[in-house]
C-alpha cells in the first residue's frame, strides 16, 4: 500500500529549481520623500509633452498639475529639497510659453538635443563647496535683517551683474561667484549683439549653477532682487577708489552726514533726521560754532559719517543726494540769535543705512535707475521699457 504522506515528503524535498518554494511578499513603502520628487517629475513630463507649464484649464488632469505646482511654489521647504530636480525652474515661477526669443525657460520647436541642452542651462547641482561660503550667507542674512544692506530691485538686463555681489532669485539668495564671458557687446548691421558667458552661482540651499549670463539676468529681471553691499563694504570701495592717491590728485572736499544734538523737542522727536552736506574744509573744524548756525538748526551736531573726495566734484556729489531725497526733507522755521528767520534745506528724514546704500549706487553710477520713496522710507527702482 502506497504511503502518500511519504511520497508528498519526497517530492517537495526533491525540488533543486525551488519551483515549491514559497517565498515572503514583500512590499515597498514609498516614502514622503519620493511622493514629492514624483509630484515634480510628473509636472516636468507635461512641460517636456506640452512645451508650457501646466494651467487652470478644464482638463482635469492639467488643473490637478497646475494647483500642484502652485502648492509646491508656496511650500519653501519643499522648494528647497526640489530645486536640484527642477530643471526648467518650474518653482521659480517662470513662464514656460513667453514669446521672447531670449527667454531660457521656452521650449517650443527644439529638437532633443537642444533641449536637453537648455536642461543643462537650468539645471542646479548640489555644491561640494558650499561649507566655504556657509557662513558668508549667514552673514549676508543678518546684516539684511539689521538694515546693513537692502534688497532692491533688479532693474535691467545685465549691466547689474557683478562678480561677488548677492542676489534673490525667486526667493533664494545666491552669491555671483564669477562671469566667464565668451562674447563681447557688438553691433553687426545695424543689429545689437550684448555680450554672454556663462556664470557661476552658489545657492543658499547647498546648490549650485553655470546658468548663461544673460539668462540670468532675464530671470533676475523678472523675479529677483539685487542685494545692496553692506555699509562696511560701501565705506571700503569709497576708500578705494579715493584711497591710493598720489601727488598728482586733488582733495575737492568732504561729504558728511550728521545728527543734530538739539534738545529742541520739535527736533529731537524726529527719527532718522541727518543733514547731509558738503565742505572744502575738515568736517569737525566746519562744525565748530554749529550752535550758532541756522544751517545746523542753532545746535552742536555729531558726525555720524565723512567721506573725503579726490578729483570729484563734491557739491555735484551732495546735489544729487538732495535731489535723490528731496521729498523726505525738513520742512522747519528755524530762528537766529537776532530772530532772523530761516528754512535749512539740507537736513532729510531718511535712515541712515538707505543713505549710505544710496551713496553705493552713487559711487557705482547706478543712482539714475533708482528713486526714494519717502512714504515706505524705502530704495526701489525705476523699472525701464523691456530691453529686446
Amino acid at each position: 500500500m502506497i504511503d502518500f504522506d511519504k511520497e508528498l515528503q519526497a517530492i517537495l524535498a526533491d525540488d533543486p529549481l525551488g519551483l515549491l518554494e514559497v517565498k515572503p511578499q514583500t512590499s515597498h513603502v514609498v516614502t514622503a520623500d519620493e511622493r514629492l520628487v514624483a509630484a515634480l517629475e510628473e509636472i516636468n513630463t507635461f512641460v517636456e509633452t506640452h512645451g508650457h507649464e501646466p494651467s487652470a484649464s478644464r482638463d482635469i488632469q492639467e488643473r490637478k498639475l497646475y494647483s500642484r505646482l502652485q502648492g509646491l511654489r508656496e511650500d519653501t521647504e519643499k522648494m528647497a529639497a526640489l530645486l536640484p530636480l527642477d530643471r526648467f525652474l518650474l518653482l521659480l515661477g517662470g513662464d514656460l510659453g513667453e514669446k521672447d526669443d531670449d527667454n531660457i525657460f521656452k521650449l517650443k520647436h527644439v529638437t532633443a538635443a537642444e533641449r536637453a541642452s537648455a536642461e543643462l542651462i537650468a539645471k542646479r547641482k548640489p555644491c561640494k563647496h558650499f561649507a566655504a561660503h556657509e557662513a558668508d550667507f549667514a552673514q549676508v542674512q543678518q546684516e539684511l535683517k539689521a538694515g546693513t544692506r537692502q534688497l532692491l530691485r533688479f532693474n535691467d538686463k545685465g549691466e547689474q551683474l557683478v562678480a561677488g555681489a548677492y542676489y534673490v532669485l525667486g526667493g533664494v539668495l545666491l552669491k555671483l561667484a564669477a562671469i566667464n564671458f565668451t562674447s563681447e557687446e557688438k553691433t553687426v548691421a545695424g543689429k545689437r549683439f550684448r555680450k554672454d558667458g556663462r556664470t557661476y552661482c552658489i545657492f543658499e540651499n547647498g546648490t549650485e549653477s553655470n546658468m548663461l549670463y544673460r539668462s540670468l539676468a532675464k530671470a533676475l529681471y523678472q523675479d529677483g532682487k539685487i542685494v545692496s553691499d553692506s555699509n562696511t563694504q560701501i565705506q571700503q570701495d569709497f576708500a578705494k577708489r579715493f584711497g591710493g592717491v598720489t601727488e598728482e590728485d586733488t582733495v575737492t572736499g568732504y561729504v558728511y552726514v550728521l545728527r543734530s544734538l538739539s534738545q529742541d523737542p520739535a527736533i529731537r522727536g524726529l527719527p532718522h533726521l541727518y543733514k547731509i552736506g558738503f565742505s572744502s574744509q575738515a568736517t569737525q573744524q566746519r562744525i565748530k560754532n554749529a550752535a550758532q548756525e541756522p544751517t545746523y538748526l542753532m545746535a552742536d551736531v555729531e558726525v555720524v559719517a565723512e567721506y573725503q573726495t579726490y578729483n570729484l566734484n563734491p557739491q555735484k556729489m551732495e546735489w544729487l543726494l538732495h535731489t535723490f531725497f528731496a521729498e523726505s526733507c525738513l520742512n522747519l522755521d528755524v530762528f537766529d540769535s537776532k530772530g532772523k528767520r530761516h528754512m535749512p534745506r539740507e537736513w532729510f528724514i531718511v535712515p541712515f543705512p538707505l543713505i549710505e546704500t544710496t551713496i553705493g549706487l552713487l559711487l557705482n553710477e547706478q543712482i539714475r535707475d533708482y528713486r526714494y520713496d519717502a512714504v515706505n522710507q524705502r530704495i526701489v527702482g525705476l523699472k525701464p521699457d523691456p530691453l529686446t
